[in-house]
């Protein structure tokens, strides 16, 4: 496991377009399947990396709650699994049922739609207003899986509050830290830096 921490994405960026498919219904989702939520929140995962695992439960918890005032929730997963097998697409649906995620959780096989969200990690979080601009890139919370501090998901749902007030989020964001995304062989973007 590498450490990295997000590039954070310039605020204001516009939410770059995907069409994924979801191993856990077979369906296709993309971003206009949201087109009607006031905000949309877009997570990217994996399954194996302990800074995921340690705030798995605080992930389903936020996603019950928001999805609950409107805003939609979606994670990617685009890990290599010829490398990585835990992140293989079978895994992500055993990933779906044993945390109990209720949001929509695609598979990124070509790793194209996390290099245009410019993810560096897993977690990496990205939430996009009405107008799907990027208001909020950063970490879940302070908590780390070396740390005592409980998962709360603070600092995303304090940017999430501000939206659904009305208010923009604080523009003094932190990085997420987690795993580095588990890149194929020659396909990490210019940008990234292990």
């Amino acid at each position: 496991m590498v450490k990295v921490a997000s590039t954070m994405l310039a605020l204001g960026t516009e939410a770059p377009d995907f069409s994924l498919p979801e191993p856990a219904t077979g369906r296709t989702i993309s971003l206009d399947d949201f087109r009607e939520a006031p905000a949309v929140v877009v997570m990217v995962l994996s399954n194996h990396c302990p800074f995921v695992q340690h705030i798995a439960a605080g992930l389903a918890d936020f996603a019950r709650d928001y999805k609950a005032r409107g805003i939609a929730v979606v994670a990617i997963n685009a890990n290599d699994v010829s490398k990585y097998p835990d992140d293989h697409p079978d895994r992500m649906v055993e990933e779906v049922r044993l945390r109990g995620y209720t949001f929509p959780y695609l598979f990124d096989e070509t790793q194209e739609v996390v290099k245009a969200y410019r993810a560096a990690c897993t977690p990496d979080f990205f939430l996009f207003d009405a107008e799907r601009r990027l208001v909020y890139r950063g970490q879940f919370d302070s908590s780390r899986p070396s740390l005592d501090a409980p998962v709360t998901g603070a600092d995303l749902r304090a940017a999430c509050d501000a939206l659904l007030r009305g208010r923009t989020p604080d523009a003094e964001q932190m990085p997420s830290v987690g795993c580095n995304i588990k890149w194929k062989p020659g396909n990490a973007p210019e940008w990234y830096t292990s």
